[in-house]
């Protein structure tokens, strides 16, 4: 009923009439002012006239199903968009839920993570209401060696949602962090679980930093957050809904090709990487190396000094800035 209601004032241009709400809800006026009375309490800023009604002035930025699909037609994205004021991991639940067979396309989505995570098994900091916490479960029919470039096609989808809100130029640290400024806004986690050599579900995490605006003092010199670099705060629900778009943009593309390689070109225009030293660390060994590009299976290439070149895949190594973050 709540959400009836804020869709009839969204769509109302000025005040709503207690008795109007009252007929096209088919609902008493105590119940109406009891459901409003709760919108008030989770945030909702209403104005209650006498004789006039009510006006919804302003909403809380929470990330529902509702707030999102006000953004995202469901052509778009017509998967279950299921949301949480608190998980443990937003991974941890679509892996949970997509062992119980839940489908291809399912979103979930939190305000907070209690236990959230990112590569190599490192805590992700996930503060209340600030940030985006979400993770895409998907059923592909791709080979098992392709799940790991759905983490550069999601980058891609992120870099450019952020750049829509921001105004302001992404860049991408192969092969799954996302940057503004040199600093990190985003990062991504892909898991997968294999059936017989064949994927049996894909799931992509993405920990986006919109409003915080206070780092961990360890974090401070390399992330960053979109509030931190425009001075303004940013509708959570907007913001996941573009990310969405414009990885189903792309997501559908890679599924028609099975292939990197149209996708080579725009990654290669945001890669940070591309040109500078970086420190290979593989089986406890460090090497330095230059980033030259990607090839068109998204793998990392990098020359030595004697001008070699080879290819690194993500998973094999872990590849770090030689003079800081980048």
């Amino acid at each position: 009923m709540k959400e009836k209601i804020l869709k009839i004032l969204r769509q109302r241009d000025g005040f709503v009439s207690g008795q109007a709400l009252c007929e096209e809800l088919g609902v008493s006026r105590t119940a109406v002012w009891k459901w409003i009375n709760a919108l008030k309490k989770e945030g909702y800023e209403i104005e209650s006239v006498t004789r006039k009604g009510y006006r919804l002035l302003q909403s809380p930025d929470l990330l529902r199903e509702e707030d999102v699909r006000r953004y995202l037609p469901a052509d778009v994205w017509p998967g279950p968009v299921v949301c949480f004021s608190s998980i443990d991991s937003t991974n941890e639940e679509a892996k949970r839920q997509a062992a119980l067979g839940a489908a291809d396309g399912t979103i979930f989505a939190a305000d907070m993570q209690t236990a959230g995570k990112g590569r190599r098994g490192r805590e992700w900091s996930s503060p209340n209401g600030e940030d985006i916490f979400c993770s895409l479960l998907l059923r592909p029919e791709l080979p098992a060696s392709a799940a790991s470039t759905l983490t550069l096609v999601t980058a891609l989808a992120v870099a450019a949602a952020v750049e829509k809100h921001s105004g302001m130029s992404c860049q991408i640290k192969w092969p799954n962090d996302v940057l503004l400024r040199e600093k990190k806004v985003c990062g991504i986690l892909t898991e997968m679980e294999l059936e017989m050599d064949e994927i049996s579900y894909v799931v992509i995490g993405v920990g986006l930093n919109v409003n915080r605006e206070d780092f961990p003092e360890e974090l401070s010199g390399m992330a960053t957050s979109l509030f931190r670099e425009t001075g303004e705060k940013t509708v959570r629900a907007a913001l996941l809904a573009d990310v969405i778009k414009e990885f189903s943009l792309r997501y559908s593309r890679f599924l028609k090709e099975q292939s990197f390689a149209s996708f080579k070109e725009e990654y290669e225009e945001r890669l940070v990487n591309i040109g500078r030293e970086v420190r290979l660390i593989r089986r406890g060994q460090e090497l330095v190396r230059r980033a030259v590009g990607i090839d068109e299976e998204g793998g990392l290439l990098v020359q030595n000094a004697e001008g070699e070149t080879e290819c690194v895949v993500s998973g094999e190594v872990s590849v770090r800035g030689l003079y800081g973050y980048v």
